[in-house]
């Protein structure tokens, strides 16, 4: 069992509150950082340029692209938070101006549970007569909203930090000039792939081979159409 079912478990667990998972910018960032740094890879090696280039175009995909999608992590996080306060302004107003008509609201999405008659009643009397409890049902209940707003920097830095993390992968071997560079690089990559999606499968039903398989295999189509752009466009770099 993942957890105890005593009564003093379930009430220590229950106290400490939810917490959020920044899983989803982990895997996003690092997905994207991985893929769109081996691509400038697969690409300059695909054009048969310098590995200079593939340094130089590497590093700064690295910073550039790394941070534009943590600011826009962030931005979308935020809007979020924002479009939640806005719809909790509404709900306040609503609630002072036609309390009736929210009271109304209430009972339907109860009747809707199942719940009639006198618990019915009394399920409306106790939800309204607290105006933040009763704030809070709407928001969940009408709008369908988490009852708790993730972190929008912890969002931005999660993915900013697994986008430098696994997009960095496939430069150390031209980093440290190795021989056969670009196939370490593509055998790195293919790793890092398939690790990002086994570590995915903790929080899913698949199993995590298949998540890293299917993970692999996404990232193999991206490195796959780069290299072939940068064979078909090498007559116009040399």
């Amino acid at each position: 069992m993942e957890h105890e079912h005593s009564i003093q478990a379930i009430q220590a667990r229950l106290s400490e509150g939810t917490s959020h998972n920044y899983l989803r910018d982990f895997i996003y960032g690092g997905i994207d950082g991985t893929v769109t740094t081996f691509a400038i890879v697969a690409g300059v090696v695909g054009a048969q340029l310098s590995p200079s280039v593939v340094l130089i175009l590497g590093i700064a995909n690295l910073i550039a692209d790394g941070f534009s999608m943590a600011a826009s992590n962030y931005l979308g996080t935020k809007a979020e938070h924002d479009d939640r306060e806005r719809i909790r302004a509404i709900e306040q107003r609503h609630i002072r101006l036609v309390p009736e008509g929210e009271r109304a609201e209430v009972r339907e999405i109860y009747r809707e549970k199942g719940f009639s008659g006198e618990e019915l009643e009394r399920v409306v009397a106790l939800i309204t007569a607290d105006r933040k409890r009763w704030v809070e049902t709407m928001l969940t209940e009408e709008y369908g909203l988490p009852k708790q707003s993730r972190s929008a920097w912890l969002a931005a830095c999660s993915t900013f930090g697994a986008f430098l993390l696994c997009g960095s992968v496939p430069l150390m071997p031209f980093l440290f000039g190795t021989s056969n560079a670009f196939i370490l690089a593509t055998i790195s990559t293919g790793i890092v792939f398939f690790l990002i999606g086994s570590l995915k499968s903790r929080w899913s039903t698949a199993s995590w081979w298949s998540s890293g398989l299917a993970t692999f295999a996404i990232g193999t189509c991206a490195a796959l159409l780069a290299y072939l752009v940068g064979v078909l466009l090498k007559g116009i770099a040399t």
